[in-house]
């Protein structure tokens, strides 16, 4: 069908003056844009939310990943809104491109993000090395094409049926915006829970080049040549091909690309709902090795950590003890080898590791099957929450086995108004000890933690233990440390300073002694950071 030839609005480009060849009516074709509108911008949030998520999960500080993500893709898509100008007496052809380019680079975005994360064992950094990299990179090109998009679907949907220039913008930007409510629902509710976050990644391509080719091949075949249909054609196929493959291969690829990042045979790699669970070892003399989220949180120092955690802390009254976080069994074991405690309070946010620490055997050998004895009572609960709901002074001694406070989605544990509410469930002589990162790697973030518990009303002692020499850290710190490593605490009470000593009434220490806790002490006084800020809810300082 041939629309009737009508004025081109003023300052429209020559070639509106040629009618556009539809093989439907034009409100149809108006629809079947908008549609592809739709599709294209769900597509485009998906992309934006899958390199968030990746990024925050390889990389950790949710807020810093996103906030780059963020501000490279709007800033790109100005760059390639401007850049489209050019595109535009080409307006079918230019978009079906974009669309095939997109499709390929968003789809492989979070494969190859992936890929350079783990054959690199770039962990941390410089922002001009590895993952990091890479990730500004895709964040640019993913913000030129997406940018890019518009001024040829203005044109496009123009040359259909010619409007008044407001109109035309509120009809695109409508299905735009709601293309855009609907990718960003979808993202974390479907496609991530069901799909993981490499096929979500390459499904989304799949979906964008087959809208994009289809509205150009379909709708606007006329108003393309027949070279730069085959052209086309043939990307598109082969664009989607490739993702197919890709998502094809994608569980072996995660298996080798686990292999690169752990460094031995993964036995177990779980994705619970809250975090990724990997064991590997455990079996045939191997050790075993508990890693949540690409970090080592139990492996073969892990006693030692868990001993100078918990063990201060036991040196006093300690009947009834809460344990926050320590899914693992491994900070409950070391409380249960002491006598005189009467129960045991656990509280995770992920009932899929508690699970696992149940019914591995090599993870519940190693937690000295602490889950089956009858003291261990286990809530599963976001452990904020859990506190606020908590009676008062109704434990001895809570300990803090949480993941680092360098992490943002764990920054609210670590803030005033946690300990104010952990402090308000402490008895009278009672002890809160929390693990609060390495004093002397991250020496801020650690008297960060200090200073945010003594304005909770607390009375700190600050020790600090040694730990690998180098490698990952056998507890819930960030990164890797790249030489000597050590573990800081922070022991408190409510009502003054408690006492730094090991229980003489618990079992031996296996890695610990009175006199090097004590040295420890002192020397991490040494590190102290003058001037740091509390950290609250409203301002978080990690």
């Amino acid at each position: 069908m041939i629309e009737p030839h009508a004025p081109a609005p003023p300052g429209a480009p020559p070639h509106w003056r040629r009618p556009v060849r539809l093989p439907v009516r034009p409100d149809v074709g108006r629809f079947l844009v908008l549609t592809c509108v739709f599709v294209c911008a769900a597509c485009g949030l998906v992309y934006e939310l899958e390199l968030v998520a990746l990024a925050s999960y390889l990389m950790g500080d949710s807020v810093t990943q996103a906030s780059v993500v963020l501000s490279v893709m709007v800033f790109a898509m100005g760059v390639g809104s401007l850049a489209a100008k050019r595109l535009r007496h080409h307006a079918a052809a230019g978009f079906g491109a974009l669309e095939i380019a997109l499709a390929l680079v968003g789809g492989c975005s979070a494969p190859a993000l992936y890929a350079v994360f783990a054959w690199t064992g770039d962990w941390g950094g410089l922002w001009a090395s590895g993952p990091h990299a890479l990730l500004v990179a895709f964040s640019l090109a993913i913000g030129l094409l997406i940018g890019a998009e518009v001024p040829l679907l203005m044109d496009l949907i123009q040359r259909i049926r010619r409007q008044d220039a407001g109109g035309a913008v509120a009809d695109l930007f409508a299905a735009d915006y709601v293309g855009a409510l609907v990718g960003g629902l979808a993202f974390p509710f479907l496609l991530l829970p069901f799909l993981g976050q490499l096929t979500s990644s390459l499904l989304t391509g799949a979906v964008n080049v087959v809208a994009g080719s289809a509205l150009v091949l379909g709708l606007f075949r006329r108003d393309v040549g027949r070279r730069a249909r085959r052209l086309l054609l043939a990307a598109a196929v082969a664009v989607l091909s490739l993702l197919a493959c890709a998502a094809a291969l994608v569980d072996d690829f995660e298996r080798a690309a686990r292999q690169a990042v752990y460094g031995g045979v993964v036995r177990v790699a779980v994705r619970t709902g809250v975090q990724e669970v990997v064991l590997t070892g455990g079996t045939g003399g191997r050790p075993l090795d508990l890693y949540l989220d690409g970090r080592l949180r139990a492996g073969g120092d892990e006693r030692r950590y868990h001993e100078a955690l918990v063990r201060p802390a036991l040196s006093g009254p300690h009947a009834r003890v809460l344990v926050l976080g320590g899914g693992d069994g491994l900070a409950a074991r070391e409380v249960l080898a002491h006598p005189g405690v009467h129960r045991v309070d656990v509280v995770e946010p992920d009932p899929g590791l508690v699970r696992l620490a149940r019914t591995d055997p090599a993870l519940a050998r190693l937690n000295g099957h602490a889950y089956d004895d009858p003291r261990v009572r286990v809530a599963t609960a976001d452990v904020f929450h859990w506190l606020r709901g908590a009676p008062t002074a109704s434990y001895d001694v809570v300990v803090a086995d949480l993941p680092d406070p360098g992490i943002t989605a764990s920054a609210k544990l670590y803030s005033q108004e946690f300990y104010g509410l952990a402090r308000r469930l402490l008895t009278p002589g009672g002890r809160l000890v929390v693990h609060a990162g390495p004093a002397v790697g991250r020496p801020r973030v650690f008297w960060t933690v200090e200073a945010t518990m003594r304005a909770a009303g607390l009375h700190t002692v600050p020790y600090r233990v040694d730990g690998p020499e180098e490698g990952f850290p056998g507890g819930p710190d960030r990164g890797v440390s790249r030489g000597p490593h050590d573990w800081g605490f922070v022991l408190a009470g409510p009502t003054a300073r408690p006492p730094l000593r090991l229980d003489r009434r618990g079992p031996p220490s296996h890695t610990l002694t009175q006199a090097e806790l004590t040295a420890d002490a002192r020397a991490v006084l040494r590190t102290r950071v003058t001037g740091a800020r509390v950290s609250t809810l409203a301002r978080p300082r990690y």
